[in-house]
């Protein structure tokens, strides 16, 4: 499946600003399940400089300083994305879960795919024992890891209520969980912290999904979102595997990877400083075209 994305991204101030520094992560993963074709990033004011790097998670990150007074800042991504990712059945066989703790553990490597670096707790996601328990109740002595995560995964969905208003993403898992209500970022936020109590490493990932519009009413122009799910290591057979707790899926061709990290601090789309305003708006239009 070939996808058309655009990510626009705006910020609007109070006041003018006179500097600002940005970190951009916008550029999609390629791997082996997802192609990058193409890809530009276009920004109102135009910057000083630009500089791109890959970071620890092997993540590209571009660096931006705009020195031009301005009121509006303008990011626009546009990428064109091939996705071929076939989804293990959810009873699918998989290594015990208690044996999968023990294999990351012993892994050599220490680079970004490399499951040691997401088994402890991180700052979005920190290990509690509420969230812990939760978690063992999918997760019964000797049960196959994938089937463990999906059920988990299954019961975030049916148990937590989708609600933009609830949080924001510095409210703290604890109340996220206590409450049972939030957005796609506190659910993998949960099951990560899950996860990871039970010594499973899992990241987190961040792009976009595809969705579909009501039957005969035509796609709302930048009404697409992105969008957030837990990526799950498996054993050394199965590997990495998706999981999307907000939608029960287990990730396939309508999910597009951005950036994968330990929580969402590791891979915000657009982060940064300036200097000027104490006000400001934020406002993200996305679109995800498939392109027949």
């Amino acid at each position: 499946m070939i996808y058309d994305i655009r990510h626009v991204t705006s910020y609007s101030y109070g006041s003018q600003v006179s500097f600002a520094r940005c970190s951009l992560r916008l550029k999609p993963l390629s791997d082996a399940s997802q192609k990058l074709i193409s890809h530009s990033i276009e920004i109102k004011p135009r910057p000083a400089t630009r500089a791109t790097r890959v970071d620890f998670f092997g993540i590209p990150t571009e660096s931006i300083v705009i020195e031009t007074p301005h009121k509006v800042l303008r990011i626009d991504s546009r990428s064109r994305v091939e996705v071929n990712r076939i989804p293990p059945a959810r009873d699918s066989g998989s290594t015990a879960w208690e044996r999968v703790g023990e294999a990351a553990l012993d892994c050599a490597s220490l680079g970004a795919d490399a499951p040691v670096g997401y088994v402890f707790p991180s700052s979005l996601a920190p290990v509690q024992r509420a969230v812990t328990r939760y978690a063992a109740e999918s997760f019964p002595p000797a049960r196959g890891v994938l089937a463990g995560a999906a059920d988990l995964m299954r019961r975030i969905r049916r148990e937590f209520k989708y609600d933009p208003k609830a949080t924001v993403i510095s409210t703290p898992l604890a109340e996220v969980f206590e409450k049972r209500h939030g957005v796609c970022q506190d659910f993998a936020h949960v099951m990560i912290a899950g996860l990871r109590g039970l010594g499973l490493p899992a990241a987190y990932v961040s792009g976009y999904l595809r969705t579909y519009p009501p039957a005969g009413q035509p796609r709302l122009q930048g009404a697409d979102a992105t969008h957030a799910w837990v990526s799950v290591w498996c054993g050394n057979e199965s590997g990495w595997v998706g999981f999307d707790p907000t939608n029960d899926l287990l990730i396939g061709n309508d999910h597009i990877v951005l950036a994968v990290g330990r929580d969402f601090s590791d891979v915000s789309p657009v982060d940064g400083v300036i200097v000027g305003s104490r006000r400001q708006k934020l406002s993200v239009a996305v679109d995800v075209i498939p392109v027949e």
